[in-house]
């Protein structure tokens, strides 16, 4: 993590920033949370990324006051301090004052807390273990990126104790939804599939980008139901996410995906790439 963090109002040394057990929702995980990738000093689709962030906190009633502009301007002063020009950015917002279990000290209703990190190595195929019930699609808060996340984290620990990078999680129909922070899509000939949002999976940004690209590169997505054993069959398998763009998996379980990368998951990652250079293109043109 860099030294400087973004902490309501201002730009801190790490060492100086307070939080407090009075803040009923940094306890509760009652916030919301976006991570954004930064390409040479331009943060990559951060309106998507508050348009999740604002639509989210009105879900778990969180009074989300700050602007699109906002946002950017504080995540800009925090990686400048920090002369992070290639980074990862969390963006939190913390509903402080929710709850019984909230002290009389003078916090902001919402707690605004940014820091960034270098980008995590994401190179190469990768591979993914199986969680049965690792989403409850029928939950009121499904599909919320919320700040209660322990049991992703707890999930993709247990991958990593058996030796995977990652979980492919079921949800209570036995329906493939998600990892647990990346969006998962197959290859079956030329048809692309991925889970609709209702299977529990998070409606990702990197996922939203794909549905919207692939068809001008002349490759239709369908979102649709799957089960495990279509994933297995599938000639190729790649995940989406902030992180890793367009990711190919070679194993689940010890099934080896036929392809990894195969010539469908090399063509939508370069579709990606291609994005996001038009994306950053623009950015910069528009700050000149």
């Amino acid at each position: 993590m860099f030294r400087f963090v973004y902490h309501n109002d201002r730009v801190l040394p790490l060492e100086d920033v307070r939080l407090s057990p009075g803040q009923a929702g940094l306890i509760n995980g009652w916030g919301v949370f976006s991570t954004v990738r930064v390409f040479d000093g331009v943060p990559f689709a951060i309106e998507r990324h508050y348009e999740r962030l604002a639509r989210d906190a009105e879900r778990i009633q969180l009074p989300l006051k700050m602007t699109l502009a906002q946002v950017r301007e504080a995540m800009l002063q925090m990686l400048q301090a920090n002369h992070a020009r290639d980074a990862c950015v969390r963006v939190y917002f913390i509903f402080n004052t929710i709850g019984i279990w909230k002290s009389d000290e003078k916090f902001p209703p919402i707690d605004l807390i940014m820091y960034a990190m270098d980008v995590p190595a994401r190179v190469g195929p990768t591979k993914l273990s199986v969680q049965e019930h690792g989403r409850y699609a029928a939950h009121p808060l499904t599909g919320t990126k919320v700040t209660s996340w322990l049991g992703n984290a707890w999930m993709v620990e247990q991958a990593h104790l058996r030796g995977f990078d990652d979980a492919l999680l079921l949800n209570e129909h036995d329906e493939v939804s998600e990892c647990t922070a990346a969006n998962i899509f197959c290859v079956h000939g030329e048809r692309v599939s991925t889970p609709p949002l209702d299977s529990g999976c998070l409606a990702g940004v990197s996922r939203a980008i794909l549905l919207e690209q692939a068809p001008k590169a002349g490759i239709a997505i369908a979102e649709r139901p799957l089960k495990l054993q279509e994933v297995y069959s599938a000639d190729e398998v790649f995940i989406t996410s902030t992180t890793r763009h367009v990711q190919p998996i070679s194993h689940i379980e010890q099934h080896a995906i036929q392809r990894a990368p195969g010539l469908v998951t090399e063509k939508l990652a370069s579709l990606f790439d291609h994005y996001v250079k038009q994306y950053l293109a623009r950015a910069t043109a528009a700050v000149k």
